[in-house]
């Protein structure tokens, strides 16, 4: 017998609820999960399509609904915005999903946080642990032993190297190369196409060849 699906909301609908919205429907997902809602405060977008499923209300919806949960909003600029999101929201951690491509690949010993998504192409070799609410767009690597907090978000095509360390609410640029064992700080921003060679400190913005402080 097959198993129920499992409806699943998306808070934000913007580029990623997009591409998080395309994803889901293309049934590239955990084949269980059907896309059943998406929400975003802004009314001006309320009754659009988004890969066949209409923006229907406002992200307060979800409090009442069982669906499972993704929040797919994301700035640069804005670093905090999603761990607002989900203070906001208040809801507990099982009514988190993890979305995972299926051309993803996980290797042993490898764990996802809730609330957590792998697009298509996202390599995840050994022992690497992901946070909770964090984003990973595709083609990204992440080998042995990296450590990646919550509330991050890995642009496409990131290389993190063996053993690196990316803190709670980091912003790593697209096309960014990360050195083995260097630590990005918490609240950290490196810039598209960088290649950080030296450890970040919290809250800074790096970007370059190599990286350097920008401010």
């Amino acid at each position: 017998m097959a198993e129920p699906p499992l409806p699943v909301a998306i808070v934000g609908s913007g580029g990623f609820g997009r591409e998080l919205a395309a994803l889901l429907v293309s049934g590239r997902t955990d084949p269980r999960y059907e896309l059943t809602a998406i929400l975003d405060d802004d009314h001006a977008r309320h009754g659009s399509l988004l890969s066949g499923v209409k923006v229907s209300g406002p992200t307060s919806v979800v409090r009442n609904s069982g669906d499972l949960v993704i929040i797919a909003v994301g700035n640069p600029r804005h670093r905090e915005i999603r761990r607002q999101v989900k203070t906001r929201l208040d809801l507990p951690d099982d009514r988190y999903g993890r979305i995972v491509a299926t051309d993803a690949y996980v290797g042993v010993g490898c764990v996802i946080g809730v609330g957590t998504v792998l697009m298509p192409g996202v390599v995840c070799t050994t022992d690497v642990v992901i946070g909770s609410h964090t984003n990973i767009m595709p083609n990204s690597t992440l080998t042995h032993d990296v450590r990646v907090g919550d509330y991050v978000a890995i642009g496409a095509g990131v290389q993190l190297a063996g053993g690196v360390a990316i803190g709670d609410g980091a912003f790593i640029g697209s096309g960014a190369l990360v050195r083995e064992g260097v630590r990005v700080g918490a609240g950290s921003l490196v810039g598209i196409g960088s290649v950080v060679l030296h450890d970040v400190p919290d809250g800074e913005v790096w970007a370059g060849s190599p990286a350097r402080r920008l401010r």
